[in-house]
């Protein structure tokens, strides 16, 4: 994994509107290196001094070898962008689009672990390592470098917990959102172990929801493999109960009684927490305080 400030990146879609191009400058103003952008039929031109090419192989001939691509693209695009982009050699990929069809995802995470490649998200903010790097869209304002890796399944979770802990006098040393969809690249543990690996973490923080299988692997593979102290929080464990009102409610109250019908409960994932004994804070503002309390005793 390259995450450095020198690491090359392209950024595809950089002219698909306005959004996708204000993100990539937003990059490159934060020091990210952004080397190139890829919009069909736009290739020759410059968006503030970033060239821009029609496809990834020209990009990665004009520039050489590129490390992490940041994707831009519409839903149904992003599978063949980020096909494009590993065969051009790039091994680490960040989509920031969200609503990626599944089966598009399920061809994705197939080849990229026949490539070996690091996939984040769909439908996430990227990774931004305070100070040094920003691949994505996350708001740079509310991190500040320090020892504590972020992981989140929740984009608006992860700032509102970098906020908590900048205010705590608690510095980041990485923050990455894996992701929103049903479907995502990669998962919790990728994320932990790269993290356990980090010379500059010294604690986690896990941001689960109550959703999907992820968190009870995540306690699992916590309690057996990672050494650094892991603090987690569960969004969803408040969702009031009762009759569902409109199209939409309906449909989270079915998928919720599927859930329950498996296991898949808040309550089944804050037990997961305790055996694997990870405090649990039950709101975002008890983070920092938990922290302290595990770096103290560490």
């Amino acid at each position: 994994m390259n995450l450095t400030p020198e690491s090359k990146v392209l950024v595809q879609g950089i002219t698909e509107s306005p959004a996708s191009t204000r993100a990539a400058l937003m990059m490159k103003a934060y020091g990210t290196n952004v080397v190139a952008g890829v919009s069909p039929g736009r290739g020759g031109l410059e968006v503030e001094g970033i060239p821009i090419f029609d496809l990834v192989e020209q990009a990665v001939a004009a520039v050489g070898h590129v490390d992490t691509a940041v994707i831009l693209v519409d839903a149904y695009s992003v599978l063949d962008a980020a096909l494009e982009a590993i065969a051009g050699g790039i091994r680490q990929i960040a989509i920031v689009t969200g609503g990626v069809p599944p089966l598009d995802m399920v061809r994705l995470v197939r080849k990229a672990e026949a490539t070996e490649t690091l996939v984040i998200g769909p439908n996430s903010p990227g990774i931004i390592v305070p100070d040094k790097l920003l691949l994505g869209t996350h708001p740079k304002e509310f991190y500040t470098p320090g020892p504590v890796g972020v992981i989140s399944r929740s984009s608006t979770l992860t700032y509102e917990v970098a906020l908590e802990l900048t205010e705590a006098g608690l510095g980041q040393s990485m923050a990455v959102c894996i992701g929103c969809d049903a479907i995502v690249g990669s998962s919790f543990m990728q994320w932990l172990q790269l993290l356990d690996e980090d010379d500059s973490t010294e604690a986690m923080v896990l941001i689960g929801e109550v959703g999907g299988w992820s968190e009870q692997a995540a306690a699992s593979y916590i309690a057996s493999a990672i050494d650094k102290p892991v603090v987690a929080y569960l969004a969803g464990r408040y969702a009031p109960k009762g009759p569902s009102l409109g199209h939409a409610g309906i449909l989270i109250s079915s998928r919720a009684a599927a859930q329950k019908a498996f296991g898949v409960t808040a309550p089944n994932k804050m037990a997961a927490f305790e055996e694997a004994d990870i405090p649990v804070a039950a709101r975002p503002s008890e983070i920092p305080k938990l922290l302290k309390k595990l770096l103290k005793k560490n």
